[in-house]
Parts: C-alpha cells; sequence; structure tokens
C-alpha cells in the first residue's frame, strides 16, 4: 500500500488484506472487488466455513458474510485500488494488511499444585470453590491452537472442533489451545490433581485459528469469529496478539467486527499481552486485537494478586486493560502424554475470564454488553492502579 505521500513501503510484495465491508454489503462488495481490483472472492454464504482455508486456495480471498469482511491476496497496485474504492461512497469500508500474531505465554516456575489442593488457585481466587453453576448450555469458542481430543479429562464431553489454518487439522500439535481449554471448560472433578475448570458445563467449541508453531493471521481468527458466531457462542476467548507501540490506533476492521458480534450476542474476550518487563520499569501498551473498545481486554495477576511483570497495561486510554485473571504458574490440560503443564501469560488470564463469563451467562441469562457490563461490576477491586487491572479480578456469580 503506498503512504499518504504517495511513496511505497519499501520490499511491499503482494500480501493478505482485510477488507471491512459497509452494513448489508456483501453482494455489491465482492463485485466491487473484481471490479476494481480483479478479485474473485469465495463467500460463506455458497461455502462452508468448514471449507474455508480449501476455498482460500483456489480464489482470490473469502468474504465472511456473517460479519461482513474479506480476507484477500492481493498485488500492491489490487491493494491500492481497493484503497481508492474504500475512499468513495460505496460498500468497501476500511482495508487493512493481514497481521500475524501468536500464542501469548511467558517464563514461569512450572511447579505442580500441591497434592492438598482441591482446586488450582485460579479457581479459589475466582470464588469457584463454592460455586455450583457449571456454565451448562453456554457456548464457549476458544479459538488458539486446537484441542487434544484424545485427553483423559473430556471423553465424557462433546466437543465442536474444527481447523482454520491451512494444511492443518484441529489436533493441537502444540499444547497452548488445550491449555487454555482446560482453564475456560475442563472439569473440576479431573481424575487426577486438582480441578482446573471454570465452567465444567459449558459447550465447548475449539477453533483452531494458531499453526501448531504457535503463529497465524488475522484472517484466521476472523473465520473463526465466524464459525463461533453464526453458531451462537456467548463467549469467544483469545489468548493471543501482535504487539503495539504507544499512540497506535487499534484495528477498525477488528473492533466493527467485534460490534457486529455483540450485536448477535456474542462477547469477545482478549488477552491483553505480554510484552511488559515491569521489574525493568516497562509497560507496554494492550496489543492487537485486545486494544480494540469493544473487546474485553484481559490482563495476568498472580497468586499474591500482585500485577504480573509481563502484563502490559494501559498506555493510551481508549486502549484499555477491563479486567484481569489468574495468569501466573496456571495447571491446566495439556497434550498426551504430559496430560498436565503448568505455565503463565495473559493466554491464562483470559480462559479464566472467558469461564466466569459462561458462568454469569447461565445464572443470569446474560450476553453481550450486559455480560461485560456485570463481569466488571461484580469483579473484585484490588489495591493497584487501574490502569493495570481495569474493574479488578472477575468473580464467580
Amino acid at each position: 500500500m503506498t503512504r499518504s505521500d504517495g511513496s511505497r513501503e519499501a520490499g511491499e510484495e503482494t500480501g493478505r488484506y482485510l477488507v471491512l465491508l459497509r452494513e448489508d454489503a456483501t453482494a455489491s462488495a465482492m463485485r466491487t472487488m473484481t471490479r476494481v481490483a480483479g478479485l474473485n472472492a469465495a463467500s460463506t454464504a455458497d461455502v462452508s466455513i468448514a471449507d474455508a482455508a480449501d476455498a482460500f486456495r483456489v480464489a482470490d480471498g473469502l468474504l465472511l458474510h456473517d460479519l461482513g469482511v474479506a480476507v484477500v491476496t492481493a498485488a500492491p497496485d489490487q491493494a491500492d485500488a481497493l484503497v481508492a474504492a474504500s475512499a468513495e461512497r460505496g460498500p468497501l469500508a476500511r482495508i487493512e494488511p493481514e497481521r500475524v500474531v501468536r500464542a501469548y505465554t511467558a517464563p514461569t516456575a512450572d511447579r505442580s499444585p500441591a497434592d492438598a489442593e482441591t482446586l488450582t488457585w485460579g479457581l479459589r481466587a475466582l470464588g469457584v470453590d463454592d460455586n455450583t453453576v457449571t456454565g451448562a448450555g453456554i457456548r464457549v469458542a476458544v479459538l488458539d491452537t486446537g484441542f487434544a481430543t484424545d485427553h483423559p479429562d473430556f471423553t465424557d464431553r462433546d466437543v465442536e472442533a474444527r481447523s482454520f489454518v491451512s494444511g492443518e487439522d484441529a489436533v493441537d500439535g502444540h499444547g497452548h489451545g488445550t491449555h487454555c481449554i482446560g482453564t475456560a471448560c475442563g472439569p473440576r472433578r479431573p481424575g487426577q490433581g486438582p480441578g482446573y475448570g471454570v465452567a465444567p458445563g459449558s459447550e465447548i467449541y475449539a477453533g483452531k485459528v494458531l499453526g501448531n508453531a504457535g503463529t497465524g493471521t488475522d484472517g484466521d481468527i476472523l473465520s473463526g469469529i465466524q464459525w463461533a458466531v453464526s453458531n451462537g457462542c456467548a463467549v469467544v476467548s483469545l489468548s493471543l496478539g501482535a504487539p503495539t507501540r504507544p499512540g497506535d490506533p487499534h484495528s477498525e476492521t477488528f473492533e466493527t467486527i467485534a460490534r457486529r458480534a455483540l450485536r448477535r450476542g456474542t462477547l469477545i474476550v482478549a488477552a491483553a499481552g505480554n510484552e511488559s518487563d515491569r521489574a525493568a520499569g516497562v509497560i507496554a501498551p494492550v496489543s492487537h486485537p485486545a486494544n480494540c473498545p469493544s473487546i474485553l481486554s484481559v490482563g495476568a495477576v498472580d497468586a499474591e494478586g500482585a500485577i504480573a511483570s509481563f502484563s502490559c497495561g494501559t498506555v493510551d486510554p481508549e486502549r484499555a486493560v477491563d479486567v484481569v485473571g489468574p495468569g501466573v504458574d496456571v495447571y491446566s490440560a495439556w497434550p498426551l502424554p504430559d496430560r498436565y503443564h503448568t505455565i503463565s501469560g495473559t493466554s491464562m488470564a483470559t480462559p479464566h475470564v472467558a469461564g466466569v463469563a459462561a458462568l454469569v451467562a447461565e445464572r443470569h441469562g446474560a450476553r453481550a454488553w450486559e455480560l461485560w457490563a456485570r463481569l466488571g461490576q461484580t469483579a473484585r477491586r484490588l489495591p493497584l492502579p487501574s490502569t493495570d487491572v481495569g474493574s479488578g479480578l472477575v468473580q464467580a456469580p
């Protein structure tokens, strides 16, 4: 894409772009993309989202019909033509280069829970220990590195698993996704060790949007979000992101998609990021896509209630940390043969919050903005700056 002064970024080549469409403009948008840029995109109105990756390989892009956004592969001149069309009155609202994102993990002590514990410290901190609500009937989508479908703690659970990563199935070849699913939706009484799942009665939707190497793209994430929204998931958990710099704007495409998802009853919860080094005095801004105002941004605290050294903070007022969850030395499920693993990160805090959201959704029938409000209003206030912890540590209803 060209800069505002007309020059082009050095080394720019054919790449993938997000094309945000105006409301109810999918048909005319496809015609416009063909007319101005010669691009022919497949649409999920015609192609099952399950076949999205295959459709992308044979077309110039994929239009996610329910969300009103297309992911296209375009040469620089085609991208410029799309930018020019978005500046006019028409169906194209905005064009953004696609980002690469990664799973968020941080160094951990890798300690195993004490034998006497019946629940992990994270579940106890959320008030789950004396809670009878399980998230029954609530669909939770965890979009990550997939899921270890052979994990013995989930043999009695129905899991909808789908891959949006080209060339990879939904099986978790990394571990991060299984860990996050375990925290959000796993058991409170597993076969061995302490209970680690916040919402054991919830319905699991495991979307693979990060490859086995732990990285992925905006387009795959958006495909996963469309899948979750179209399946009526009340919560989407994103333990992933890309770092930002102070003053960087949030993605208007992801912000619009988050608002559209909320209108459909789906709340998106995302990790604030691990780029801080608070011991060295460095507080990094909230990462993409958690920095979008309509995505609930989650920071991490440890078992003593202190902010994690790696947890990103509110550097720019409009891109804030909204709540925090347990994110240091978190024990949860892991692919066999390990079965369990202890890791840290805002990635670990996020599924704790997603699980509590499922409990609140079951208890109060809350969805979307009401669900967001209840999570903030009932959070336990902490003696820490709101720029670090937002409304506080979420609590089970």
